[in-house]
C-alpha cells in the first residue's frame, strides 16, 4: 500500500509540474502551422512540433500504464514520404487530435489535481509535525490549529492528533484517488478505442500482406520470364531446326512440327499469365508509360493525360496498371466509342478516371470487369466510382490510396 501511494504522490507530482509546459507547445503549434502556410518554413517546422507532442504525450501513456497496472501502447511513428506526406498524415491521424484534445484536458485537470495531491500531502504532514514537534516552533511564532494556539502538550493531544489523523486519511486515501482519476481520464483520451486500435492494425497488416503478396507476384513473374520462358523458347528453337533437318515426308516430321506448335503455344499462354501477375511494362516504363501503351494498343482513338505521379507503391501502380487496361477493353468491347481518355494524377491517392463517348448503360452484372475491377481496388481501400446513363457518356472514377 505504501508503494502504492508513493507511486500515486510521484505521478501527481510530475504530471502537476509539467502540465504547465503543454502552454508552449500549443503556442508553437499555431505558429509552426502559420508559418506553413506564408513562409513555407513549417514544412519542417509543424511536423516538428507535432512529433516533441508525440514524445510528450508518450511519456505520460507510460506514467499512465505505470500507475494503472496496464500498458497503453506508444504511438510515435515514423513519418514516411515527402514532406508534402508528412504533413498529411499528422494531420489526417487521430492520434494527433487525440493527442491534443488531452493536452488540453491536462493543462487544467493534470495541474489542478496535481496541486490537489500536493496540498494534501503538505496538510498531512505539516498536522502530523506539529503534534510531534510543537514545542521545537519558536515561541514568537506559535501554530493555531481550529482556532487554538498549539503550545503545550495537552493542546497537541487534544487538538492536533485529531487534525493530523484528519490530514492523513486524507492523503492516504485522496492522493491515490486522484493519481487514478487523473489516470482513468488520460487512459481514455490517450488511447484509441479497441475497435479503431483494431481497424488501425487490420489495416496495417492488410497492406503487409498486399506488398508481400505483389513482392511474391513480383519473384514468381521474374522466374518464369528468366528461367521457364527461356526453356521453352530453347525447346521451340530446337524443334524448329529438328523440324527442318526432316524430310516432310516423314511421319516424325509432323510430330515435331505439332511439338514445335505446342511450344509456340504455351510461350504464348505463358506471356499472357505473366502479363497478368505483375506487366513487365511497368518496370521497364513506370506507370505513366505503360498506361501511354495501353492506350496506344485501344482499337478505340484514347488519349492519355498523366500528371506527376512521382513514386507510386508497387501494389497501387500495378492495380492502376489493371484497372485502365480492364476499362479500355470495355470500351473497345462494348460501349461502340469513337474516342476514349485516360486522366490519372496523384495527391494524397492515385485518381484514375477513363471515359468514352459510347452509348453508355454499363451493367456490372453482365460480364464487364466491373465487378472483378472494384475486387482489385477494394484489397486496397479505394473506391471506384461508374457514372454510365444510357445513351453515354461513361464515366468510371478510381481512388488508389497510395498509403495502402
Amino acid at each position: 500500500m505504501l508503494k502504492q501511494w508513493g507511486r500515486s504522490f510521484g505521478y501527481l507530482a510530475v504530471v502537476g509540474f509539467t502540465a504547465p509546459f503543454a502552454m508552449p507547445l500549443f503556442m508553437l503549434l499555431p505558429m509552426s502551422g502559420l508559418a506553413l502556410i506564408v513562409a513555407g518554413l513549417g514544412f519542417v517546422l509543424f511536423p516538428l512540433v507535432v512529433l516533441i507532442i508525440r514524445m510528450w504525450t508518450d511519456m505520460h501513456r507510460l506514467l499512465v500504464g505505470w500507475v494503472l497496472g496496464t500498458r497503453l501502447e506508444p504511438q510515435l511513428r515514423p513519418l514516411r514520404g515527402g514532406v508534402l506526406a508528412r504533413v498529411r498524415d499528422v494531420l489526417t491521424d487521430q492520434t494527433t487530435w487525440r493527442d491534443l484534445l488531452w493536452m488540453f484536458v491536462n493543462l487544467i485537470m493534470g495541474f489542478g489535481f496535481g496541486m490537489l495531491g500536493l496540498i494534501l500531502t503538505a496538510f498531512a504532514a505539516g498536522t502530523t509535525f506539529v503534534l510531534f514537534f510543537w514545542w521545537t516552533l519558536p515561541a514568537d511564532m506559535p501554530v493555531q490549529m481550529l482556532g487554538v494556539t498549539v503550545d503545550t502538550l495537552g493542546e497537541a493531544i487534544v487538538v492536533g492528533a485529531p487534525t493530523a489523523v484528519v490530514g492523513l486519511a486524507l492523503a492516504w486515501f485522496g492522493v491515490p484517488a486522484l493519481a487514478k482519476a487523473h489516470a482513468t481520464v488520460s487512459k481514455v483520451l490517450l488511447q484509441p478505442s479497441k475497435l479503431v486500435a483494431r481497424v488501425e492494425e487490420l489495416a496495417e497488416t492488410r497492406a503487409g500482406a498486399v506488398s508481400a503478396h505483389d513482392a511474391e507476384l513480383r519473384r514468381i513473374e521474374r522466374d518464369l520470364h528468366d528461367g521457364t520462358q527461356a526453356r521453352l523458347v530453347s525447346i521451340a528453337m530446337r524443334l524448329g531446326i529438328a523440324e527442318k533437318s526432316l524430310d516432310e515426308k516423314d511421319p516424325v516430321s509432323g510430330l515435331v512440327r505439332e511439338a514445335r506448335e505446342g511450344a509456340e503455344q504455351a510461350m504464348g499462354e505463358l506471356r499472357d499469365v505473366i502479363r497478368t501477375m505483375y506487366p513487365p511494362i511497368l518496370a521497364d516504363r513506370g506507370l505513366d508509360g505503360a498506361l501511354a501503351a495501353i492506350g496506344a494498343r485501344c482499337p478505340v482513338p484514347t488519349v492519355v493525360e498523366t500528371g506527376v505521379l512521382g513514386g507510386v507503391p508497387a501494389p497501387v501502380e500495378a492495380a492502376a496498371y489493371f484497372v485502365v487496361a480492364e476499362a479500355l477493353t470495355n470500351v473497345a468491347k462494348h460501349s461502340n466509342a469513337t474516342s476514349a481518355s485516360v486522366r490519372v494524377v496523384r495527391d494524397e491517392c492515385v485518381r484514375i478516371t477513363v471515359s468514352d463517348n459510347g452509348l453508355g448503360g454499363v451493367d456490372e452484372t453482365r460480364g464487364t470487369g466491373i465487378i472483378g475491377m472494384r475486387r482489385r481496388v477494394a484489397a486496397l481501400d479505394g473506391t471506384v466510382a461508374v457514372d454510365s446513363p444510357a445513351g453515354g457518356p461513361t464515366v468510371i472514377s478510381v481512388e488508389l490510396p497510395c498509403a495502402s
